[in-house]
């Protein structure tokens, strides 16, 4: 058999040598310049760049969700109308994402990828507090780019395994720009441009003892009553079929996108609703 010279010469010594679990720090140390925030130039401009908009999320009896709407905006103009702003990120989290579009999907896409390396190098799942400062510290790493107006500003939800009650597992954490952590303790939030008018409407709607199906519900009239006053966020476009987003997170299924057909029959009854009202 003819040996291959080049086998073991592939990767550089530093891929295969054991060191943090963290895979942002092991890029941050061998690869910075491939970090999502550490490609702005000091000084740099603001753009005007695409923004996603408005995201909520709603804790209910055995699990918590998050939604989005569809759109993004650059400045006064309608960028994209289907984007999709919230993510599964492991087997019991999801995020929402708000603020620079691009630079906050590929955070997401990096934060996915941390604790998916979490996983495979120590063996076990990482903690839902563990999850939550994580991106924290992410968001920290981009205090640069927001100072020079890049912002994004993420949603986090899981669902805690290890909590004593399993109808309060569901957690819904916020950051600020400088990735300071806030645990909100009312059962809902939201984020983005038309975060005041969801958080309005959660407010009145909100039920901690809902079922899934209810909370789902009360979610997209949140999204609804935010696009009725926010110019830059979606409510449901019944000519071009296009609905909101959501993923539940619960302990029985785990983190999970609501299926289109459904999110849409729920997008449909509200818009009805308020019609005859």
């Amino acid at each position: 058999m003819e040996h291959n010279s080049n086998t073991g010469a592939a990767l550089p010594a530093a891929y295969l040598t054991p060191g943090t679990s963290s895979f942002v720090d092991f890029l941050r140390a061998q690869a910075p310049e491939l970090l999502p925030f550490n490609r702005v130039s000091p000084g740099a401009r603001p753009l005007e760049l695409t923004h996603g908009t408005t995201i909520v999320a709603v804790a209910y009896k055995g699990g918590v969700l998050i939604a989005g709407d569809r759109r993004a905006t650059q400045g006064n103009v309608i960028a994209h109308r289907d984007m999709d702003k919230v993510y599964v990120t492991d087997e019991y989290s999801a995020v929402g994402i708000a603020g620079t579009a691009g630079l906050a999907v590929e955070m997401v896409r990096l934060y996915q990828l941390e604790l998916e390396h979490y996983e495979k190098l120590e063996g076990v799942t990482i903690t839902l507090d563990g999850k939550a400062n994580r991106l924290g510290a992410m968001i920290k790493g981009n205090l640069e780019a927001a100072m020079a107006g890049l912002v994004v500003l993420p949603l986090f939800v899981g669902y805690d395994v290890d909590a004593p009650d399993p109808d309060r597992a569901g957690r819904i954490v916020t950051y600020d720009v400088t990735g300071g952590r806030f645990d909100e303790h009312a059962g809902y939030h939201s984020i983005g441009s038309g975060s005041v008018f969801a958080k309005g409407s959660l407010k009145k709607l909100y039920d901690p003892d809902a079922d899934q199906d209810a909370a789902v519900r009360t979610a997209i009239e949140a999204l609804y009553d935010a696009a009725d006053d926010d110019s830059a966020t979606s409510g449901p476009d019944l000519v071009r079929r296009i609905f909101p987003v959501v993923i539940t997170v619960n302990g029985v299924d785990g983190a999970v996108r609501l299926p289109d057909e459904t999110a849409a029959a729920v997008s449909e009854a509200v818009v009805a609703d308020r019609t005859r009202s």
